[in-house]
């Protein structure tokens, strides 16, 4: 009985992260009416950005600076993986 808390915050930590991916497609179709199936793609370089910018901090760095240069570099590659995507993929495909 102990789980059933733990498991009802997972449903809902992964029923929000449904939602936002589906208000990005939605948003981005309704905006360009393309669809861009590269959501995935682009959240997973986020997350490697991430680690590659915790891989890279001194050993001795705390947790309450660490966490905002990760969101930092993760952020960075999203951005830089997306603008590319949007200048050789999609910008030729909307003329």
């Amino acid at each position: 009985m102990h789980e059933l808390p733990q498991q009802l915050a997972n449903g809902l930590a992964l029923g929000a992260l449904y939602g936002l991916i589906a208000i990005g497609y939605t948003m981005v179709y309704g905006i360009v009416q393309l669809i861009n199936f590269a959501h995935g793609e682009i959240f997973m370089i986020g997350g490697f950005g991430a680690l590659t910018t915790y891989i890279m901090l001194p050993s001795g760095t705390t947790l309450l600076v660490a966490i905002p240069l990760m969101i930092i570099g993760g952020a960075i590659a999203s951005v830089a993986v997306a603008t590319a995507a949007e200048r050789f993929a999609y910008r030729p495909l909307r003329g």
